[in-house]
């Protein structure tokens, strides 16, 4: 007779440790590049282009980074780069919440003809390639004297930010029972005190992760910096890449990095909002 498994424990089969195999084999492939990428930024100039995993390891491509010590490299201000992009992507997201939480509550609460139709059609424009309108905004933006200024990157961005926060939220403001409202507006709240009173609390896990998510598309974004901007609005991810061709030499050390130091704002902000962003990405998952 075979003995009852007990909560928590599992059967071992061929079949379970085979599949737990392949997905463990699947993690560390999905992981070596940034595994790579983080023992390049450890090289020398000399040993930047060799595959050995044995080397000694120093920290001075992270400071050249940071300090733009080097001839070819002082064309290169990487730390106003990164406090442009923060700068940047931080607007772009306070923007697309101030403007899509009430957008996310009206098309979570208000049904009327066509109200789906509405919302795929703003979240087909997050689909939409950037090359199609960078002309179109590219012309605008030099007659209107926003090219080249955080102002004008934040009011970009937020195109990227504001659709992808506006879908997530309102998913969640529809799996809010409207009788919690109803109650409040009978204690006699208005529809606004209801909506900042009592819904806007129990999002809050989903704003935490909507922002998350908005700020890494927004932080990732490469196509509109480089274009729209030229030095005083140049993000993180334009700046990356002019390392790779200073002096007519690819430093693929300062590069690696430029890229470490490039991921640690998303990195950071997800580790401090994590218990938020767990609770938003269960949010709805399970329902009586």
């Amino acid at each position: 007779m075979a003995r009852e498994l007990l909560p928590g424990q599992r059967r071992f089969t061929p079949a379970g440790i085979g599949g737990d195999l392949i997905l463990l084999g699947w993690f560390l492939f999905s992981l070596f590049p940034i595994f790579w990428m983080v023992l390049l930024s450890l090289k020398t100039e000399a040993e930047q282009t060799t595959t050995f995993f044995v080397f000694s390891p120093t920290l001075e491509n992270f400071a050249t980074v940071l300090s733009q010590r080097g001839t070819d490299l002082t064309s290169v201000d990487y730390k106003t780069a990164l406090l442009t992009s923060l700068i940047n992507c931080g607007g772009a997201v306070i923007v697309s919440l101030l403007i899509g939480i009430p957008a996310a509550y009206a098309a979570g609460r208000w049904k009327y003809r066509g109200s789906n139709d509405l919302m795929f059609q703003m979240l087909s424009f997050r689909f939409a390639p950037e090359l199609m309108v960078i002309v179109p905004l590219f012309v605008i933006y030099n007659q209107v004297g926003l090219f080249d200024t955080q102002v004008g990157m934040i009011w970009v961005l937020q195109l990227v930010t504001m659709p992808l926060v506006v879908w997530i939220l309102r998913s969640y403001f529809q799996d809010l029972p409207e009788d919690l409202e109803q109650a409040a507006l009978l204690d006699g709240y208005t529809r606004r005190q209801a909506f900042v009173m009592v819904a806007l609390p129990l999002v809050r896990p989903g704003i935490a992760a909507a922002a998350l998510l908005a700020f890494i598309f927004a932080w990732n974004n490469y196509v509109f910096p480089l274009i729209l901007s030229d030095t005083a609005a140049s993000t993180v991810t334009v700046a990356i890449t002019k390392f790779l061709g200073g002096g007519g030499q690819a430093y693929y050390n300062l590069t690696a990095a430029a890229a470490v130091i490039g991921a640690l704002p998303p990195l950071v902000l997800a580790l401090t909002i994590q218990r938020y962003l767990v609770q938003g990405l269960s949010f709805g998952a399970v329902k009586s």
